[in-house]
């Protein structure tokens, strides 16, 4: 997505737990001149293994269009993560799903990156839409089309998650929602176990009129959406603290899932989550620290929130002379900092 500053992606930490054992000792009582023998011990219980995160739940943005992409497998060997957010497929003009809508959807510069990622153990959620360019949801003139679209690329990939993200023209026309809305209860009928997210922008209160519409829609359709996610930055309001500006803004979505599905508070915020942006964003006066960055990631797990990332993995490492915006953060920080703090998240 440029895109809109060349950004165009809004969303922490991560924890890493260690789980430590101690073995005691036991005394053996002398009876006469000799002591018994010990006995035998007990095997020991195995140690529960942490549970992994979700596919899609977690997964910086990764994009291959500009910015200076690092190489995946690198990026996995330095910080343990095995999950990638890989954007965007856009429409080629038509109904038809490219990268970044002028890439082909196999046997690219894509494919490779998702087939070494693979082989080095992780996996991808392909994202569609972004800031930038032309989208599938206003292309495809139906439903069952825009359906289709996304299929091509799940049967492509052998995808076990999507994530919608839904922005500018797409997002504001209440037809094309009602599209892809329609369309992902198809996807969700005809691919057992898919994981769904839906992206988009967002007020430091929670969704606008757009959004709340979004998320009511797909309730009305049925529509088991794993993962509604805002992206809480470019709010246009000057300096903030972009911490709890992201806190308020999860907290308002996750009011509006409970509205819409009939959810409890603790139930709806696994079912909401967000997507942030490392470093300067797009409007001057917001900066998201690796300081905010790490209590949002401890914000969402204490509310097991269903989807954590952040755009994007570009931009995640400090400036240098002449280095292109897109390719950094704007601030001092260590080379994948941020990707270090997601990439134990598993909710």
């Amino acid at each position: 997505m440029k895109k809109k500053s060349q950004r165009s992606r809004r969303l922490a930490l991560v924890a890493t737990c260690g789980l430590m054992a101690t073995g005691g000792t036991a005394t053996l009582a002398a009876t006469g001149a000799q002591a018994a023998a010990p006995p035998a011990a007990a095997p020991k219980a195995a140690a529960a293994a942490p549970s992994a995160a979700a596919s899609g739940q977690t997964g910086p943005y990764l994009y291959l269009g500009w910015g200076s992409p690092p190489k995946a497998t690198d990026v996995m060997a330095a910080t343990g993560t095995t999950q990638f957010t890989m954007a965007f497929i856009l429409s080629d003009g038509g109904c038809n799903p490219k990268w970044d809508g002028s890439r082909a959807l196999t046997g690219g510069p894509d494919q490779s990156t998702i087939n070494s990622i693979r082989s080095a153990g992780g996996d991808v959620t392909v994202s569609f839409g972004g800031w930038s360019g032309a989208k599938l949801g206003e292309k495809c003139s139906s439903a069952s089309a825009l359906a289709g679209a996304y299929q091509k690329v799940i049967d492509a990939y052998k995808l076990k998650s999507i994530d919608i993200d839904i922005e500018a023209s797409e997002f504001e026309n209440a037809t094309v929602r009602q599209r892809v809305i329609d369309a992902l209860k198809i996807v969700k009928q005809k691919n057992s176990g898919i994981k769904v997210y839906v992206t988009f922008g967002t007020t430091t209160s929670g969704p606008d009129a757009n959004g709340k519409d979004l998320v009511r829609r797909g309730a009305a359709s049925g529509v088991d959406v794993d993962g509604w996610a805002v992206m809480p930055f470019d709010f246009g309001q000057g300096s903030l603290d972009m911490a709890a500006a992201t806190k308020s803004a999860v907290d308002g979505l996750k009011n509006t899932v409970a509205s819409a599905y009939g959810l409890s508070s603790d139930a709806a915020y696994r079912k909401s989550g967000f997507s942030s942006m490392n470093g300067k964003t797009d409007v001057a006066g917001e900066t998201v620290t690796l300081a905010n960055f790490k209590s949002v990631v401890s914000y969402a797990k204490s509310h097991h929130l269903a989807r954590v990332s952040f755009w994007s993995l570009n931009r995640d490492r400090a400036c240098g002379s002449g280095t292109d915006a897109d390719a950094c953060s704007g601030i001092n920080q260590g080379t994948y900092d941020f990707t270090k703090v997601l990439a134990g998240y598993t909710g």
